[in-house]
């Protein structure tokens, strides 16, 4: 039994380890990945782990940790926000994405019921996949991925009640059984759901004290995991979703001074079960139906893919939504769901739907979701940038030249700090920023910025860098902010610039282009830092103070140095071998610094 288990794992690592990377190195995303490996290693390609099913059941385990993950990040007072989300346009989104593939349905061949509940389960999508894939490219905090997630949230909630409600459905049950039985659950469910909610008020902070009193890891990291499974078994007893009870539990403990370390606990085991949900997803997949029916199956699934993604994009546009948002939602909500599995085992369970139609969507549903990691690559690289392609190319602001004394080009976290301080002394300023959400999200706030790129010569003069007396430069990419140097160099010779360093790469790109008031970025803040550090061992203030500024004017003359042999990678590397010794040299032959103190005979 063991060599068994270690066997079977040891073929679900080497098939991850083996088909992950090459899938990551290929653009096509991890969970592409995971669902190739489980086709290969599943029963359908080499059978080296026969029962699918049972992997299939236990890796929910995964989907339990994600949700779980999740809540912790939601605090009350966020979820709060987000309940005309979650139930306007959660509602308004399964309504229409259910009436449109129920009218398909029935259209099929499939009676009423069956249509409806069919309808339903296929216009469930798959939790984990949307969310893993808008977490590799971090972008589960933007916009659409707060909407995607509110979706998939209400459509968890909405799946609760439809699973209930299925036997109550096959007429033979509900014409012997009734309603009672449905009342019953109902009645179960909310007595659970009100059970955790008020248990883990009261009892979840006092446990985790009591865990992280005992000062071990360990015992810390078995309550996190006692906490998720035992939220999760409890819903489940109560006949509810167990990643709903997850991420309540999450949510609870989302204000906590716990929560960091639990999430740290918690992170590596969901990921393993989440890769190890994916690779069961894979396995499930009938390929030999595939084989048999190849046309039917196919045409299926891009039926669905399409009718998805029109219904969640009309969901959005009826919502209120932009048309580069509608598209993104529709693109990452076109695939069928984990969910969907459940509903439709269970209407075949009561005899509403036939055995081999369940058999032949679950496939559809499988496929659906190995196409969702491939649309939504050509989707970033190719739609989105047509969107913003267009987005520059005609709606450029068109800025009023107000006779500032600065231009600003990028009002990012470093422009914004310079305009506050600018506004606070009444000095006009005009702001120019390529990004339009950025625009867009500092209007609200009252300050005044025009959309537009600082390269172009047309914008500058219309902004008034004809009467300017000088130009910030405070865009973070290299790239666009030596464009901004160039054309202002050569156009408004006048302009006295300084710019915002990245790195030293880019102060020297900027120094050879003839700025010479330059800022790097991270160095004022580190030199602060590292002289409260040095305080903070016990060094006097004014002793600290002027190890920093020598360190300072070193790295000043030592960057000088180093623009001399800019591009010559072996004389740089000597150049900055040789600026660290003269450092210690130097610091060891100031007497100010080399002064001895308690803390640095500690550190010594």
């Amino acid at each position: 039994m063991a060599i068994g288990l270690l066997l079977n794992i040891l073929i679900f690592l080497a098939a991850a380890v083996m088909i992950v990377p090459i899938f990551k190195r290929l653009g096509l995303g991890e969970v592409l990945g995971y669902l190739a490996a489980g086709v290969v290693i599943g029963p359908s390609v080499l059978a080296l782990v026969p029962d699918a099913e049972g992997v299939l059941q236990f890796s929910q385990v995964g989907i339990v940790f994600l949700l779980f993950v999740i809540g912790l990040e939601l605090k009350p007072s966020r979820l709060k926000v987000m309940r005309k989300s979650v139930f306007g346009f959660g509602s308004l989104q399964v309504a229409v994405t259910t009436t449109l593939l129920s009218v398909a349905a029935w259209w099929l061949g499939l009676s009423p019921a069956a249509a409806l509940v069919v309808g339903f389960s296929l216009g469930l999508c798959s939790t984990p996949l949307v969310l893993h894939l808008l977490g590799e490219r971090k972008e589960l905090q933007t916009r659409h991925g707060r909407n995607a997630f509110a979706l998939l949230l209400f459509q968890d909630l909405a799946a609760i009640p439809v699973l209930a409600a299925i036997p109550m459905l096959a007429a033979d049950s509900l014409m012997a059984d009734g309603a009672l039985p449905l009342l019953r659950e109902v009645v179960v469910a909310a007595g659970a759901f009100a059970g955790l909610i008020i248990g883990g008020h009261f009892l979840l902070r006092p446990l985790f004290h009591y865990a992280a009193a005992t000062r071990s890891r360990e015992v810390f990291a078995g309550t996190a995991l006692l906490v998720v499974i035992g939220a999760a078994l409890l819903m489940e007893l109560a006949g509810l979703s167990m990643a709903l009870g997850a991420f309540v539990a999450g949510v609870l403990l989302a204000d906590s001074e716990y929560r960091h370390s639990i999430e740290a606990d918690i992170e590596p085991f969901r990921g393993l079960l989440l890769g190890l949900f994916f690779m069961a997803v894979g396995m499930t997949a009938q390929i030999a139906l595939l084989a048999e029916m190849p046309l039917t199956i196919l045409a299926l699934t891009l039926g669905l893919v399409l009718l998805k993604g029109v219904s969640m994009g009309l969901a959005a546009r009826l919502y209120g939504r932009g048309w580069k948002e509608s598209i993104t939602l529709g693109v990452l909500l076109s695939q069928g769901g984990e969910f969907g599995f459940v509903l439709l085992s269970a209407a075949a369970a009561v005899a509403l739907l036939d055995a081999d139609l369940v058999g032949l969507l679950i496939l559809v549903i499988t496929l659906s979701m190995a196409t969702t990691p491939l649309l939504f690559q050509v989707h970033v690289h190719g739609v989105r940038k047509l969107f913003r392609k267009r987005r520059e190319k005609t709606s450029y602001d068109s800025p009023a030249d107000e006779s500032p004394e600065i231009l600003i080009a990028g009002f990012g976290r470093f422009g914004q700090i310079m305009g506050r301080a600018l506004q606070g002394l009444k000095i006009p300023y005009t702001v120019l920023d390529i990004n339009a959400d950025q625009v867009e999200f500092v209007r609200r706030y009252g300050n005044k910025v025009y959309f537009g790129d600082a390269s172009r010569i047309d914008l500058l003069e219309a902004s008034g860098a004809r009467r300017a007396r000088l130009l910030v430069v405070a865009v973070g990419e290299p790239q666009a902010s030596m464009r901004i140097v160039e054309q202002v160099r050569r156009h408004f010779p006048h302009l006295k610039l300084y710019a915002r360093a990245r790195n030293r790469y880019h102060a020297h790109l900027l120094m050879r282009a003839g700025v010479t008031h330059i800022v790097r970025e991270l160095l004022p803040a580190s030199l602060e830092l590292t002289r409260d550090t040095l305080i903070g061992l016990g060094i006097p203030v004014d002793q600290a103070q002027h190890t920093v500024d020598t360190f300072r004017a070193h790295d000043e003359q030592a960057l000088m140095r180093q623009l001399e042999v800019f591009g010559n990678e072996k004389k740089l590397i000597q150049t900055i071998q040789e600026a660290a010794l003269e450092l210690e040299t130097l610091y060891e032959a100031d007497e100010d610094i080399a002064m001895t103190s308690p803390a640095i005979n500690r550190i010594k």
